[in-house]
């Protein structure tokens, strides 16, 4: 067998009562939303009761999943699992750092909670969609966002998915130009072009608060959304550039795989990243957790 990659979740699939049985259950998932909730009163009761509006604000749903990711992979280990290396989806990529110990797991969850404030500011002040684009390659989608003043590829998820952002006055334009070209274009219920130049205040207010944060060498290797290589130095420059990048998550799940990895758990909320690395990787394993359940069915599916 080759080596475990844990990958945590993006924003976009929180639902009510996310990570609750994980509290229930694990004393050391527990513990991180007993850490969320010190911080940020009742983060944990959003969690479990919050409606579905309540969750995709983004200053909730990024520090509401950054905990439940966090939990899972914790409750995970402590089930007797280990990963050999790390990733995270965008948000995801911030629980990533806590757990390789690169930040503390409050710095990192303050910090969170920053960032989610900073892109809910720039959305306001930088309306902008993002768009889902299927069945085009990554360079056909590049090229089509070329033929506007402001359309970027922002999430490179497969070979056969690629997110753009763009403005609002663009949007439809680029959805037509899409299907013209026999792609399908998906607007994304998101409330900002995060990723892009959209982006680049809340990427001004992060560099100057992580200057107060304590950055320390990770306890394992940890892949970079911004590169797609495992974080070796510059650690606040791949942190904190991520928010007006893209997100090169074909490249990274390549890299792991390059690198020896041929199974990966996501870790938090969802199936996203399981359902995209199934594309990049149809011979990976994959499997999720981010209940006990899923802890149950990884234990006996390594063991077997």
């Amino acid at each position: 067998m080759g080596k475990i990659a844990f990958v945590f979740s993006g924003q976009g699939a929180q639902y009510t009562g996310m990570g609750k049985d994980l509290y229930e259950k694990s004393l050391s998932a527990k513990a991180v939303y007993d850490m969320a909730d010190s911080i940020r009163p009742d983060t944990s009761k959003q969690c479990f009761e919050g409606s579905k509006e309540e969750l995709s604000i983004t200053i909730n749903t990024q520090p509401c999943l950054f905990t439940t990711d966090l939990a899972a992979a914790i409750a995970t280990v402590e089930a007797g699992i280990k990963p050999d290396c790390i990733a995270g989806f965008s948000l995801g990529e911030i629980s990533a750092l806590a757990f390789s110990g690169i930040m503390s797991q409050e710095d990192a969850f303050k910090f969170v909670c920053k960032r989610a404030e900073l892109m809910d500011k720039a959305s306001k002040e930088n309306k902008g969609a993002m768009v889902a684009v299927l069945k085009l390659s990554p360079n056909q989608v590049e090229d089509v966002c070329s033929h506007y003043k402001e359309a970027w590829p922002v999430n490179y998820n497969s070979p056969a998915q690629t997110v753009v952002a763009s403005s609002e006055n663009e949007v439809d334009a680029l959805c037509e130009e899409i299907k013209s070209l026999k792609g399908k274009a998906v607007k994304l219920a998101v409330s900002g072009a995060f990723h892009s130049p959209y982006m680049s205040s809340a990427y001004d207010g992060l560099c100057e608060y992580i200057k107060n944060i304590k950055l320390n060498s990770p306890t394992l290797p940890i892949y970079a959304n911004l590169t797609a290589e495992p974080y070796s130095d510059n650690y606040a420059e791949l942190i904190t550039k991520q928010v007006k990048n893209p997100v090169k998550w074909q490249k990274t799940i390549e890299n792991m795989y390059a690198n020896g990895v041929d199974t990966f758990v996501e870790v938090g909320v969802g199936k996203t990243l399981v359902g995209l690395i199934s594309k990049i990787l149809p011979e990976a394993k994959v499997f999720n957790v981010e209940n006990m359940e899923g802890i149950e069915i990884l234990l006996s599916s390594l063991k077997g």
